[in-house]
């Protein structure tokens, strides 16, 4: 994708367990332009995979997402989003489990956070359990290393928490 800011396109950063999967979802969807792979709201600076895994950085694999706003809303994302989290785990997403595999959304601008805010709450409706989903302001994200970015295409029978059938439905929103 071209660097500079484009009219309507907006970010997001989500952390739902090993990014490489949710990183492939989203690149599927209708609306999205770009997907990056990296370590979010941590607290030391350019972390390294074995560092996010080992050291405690307090860094979530997380996914930038990059959509067009006149294309596809922050409510569709965040409600393709839930569809492929477990939103009451702590810190475990299918098969994966440590501080880095907490579930988050990360915004940069003040409205999507209130928009983030009142989704949750309408989530919460669907659940017995309390939602575990860590929203905050964006304090920091590192790029992950290039073997990480576009993991799945790269790497087609590599793991996923993700089931094959939610691929499928993220492909879908390009039929409309």
């Amino acid at each position: 994708m071209d660097q500079t800011v484009k009219k309507g396109y907006k970010d997001i950063y989500l952390a739902g367990g090993c990014f490489w999967g949710v990183e492939k979802y989203f690149a599927l969807i209708k609306g999205v332009k770009n997907t990056e792979v990296g370590y979010a709201n941590g607290n030391t600076e350019n972390p390294t995979y074995q560092e996010v895994c080992k050291n405690n950085t307090g860094h979530a694999e997380t996914v930038k997402v990059t959509y067009d706003s006149a294309e596809v809303s922050l409510d569709f994302i965040l409600n393709m989003y839930y569809d492929v989290i477990d939103p009451t785990s702590v810190n475990k997403q299918g098969g994966d489990e440590g501080i880095q595999y907490r579930t988050g959304i990360y915004f940069t601008e003040e409205e999507d956070g209130k928009v983030i805010l009142n989704s949750i709450a309408r989530l919460s409706e669907k659940y017995n359990e309390p939602i575990r989903v860590e929203v905050l302001p964006l304090e920091n994200f590192y790029l992950a290393e290039e073997y990480h970015q576009n993991y799945l295409d790269k790497n087609p029978t590599g793991y996923c928490h993700i089931g094959a059938h939610k691929f499928d439905n993220a492909r879908k929103t390009n039929e409309n």
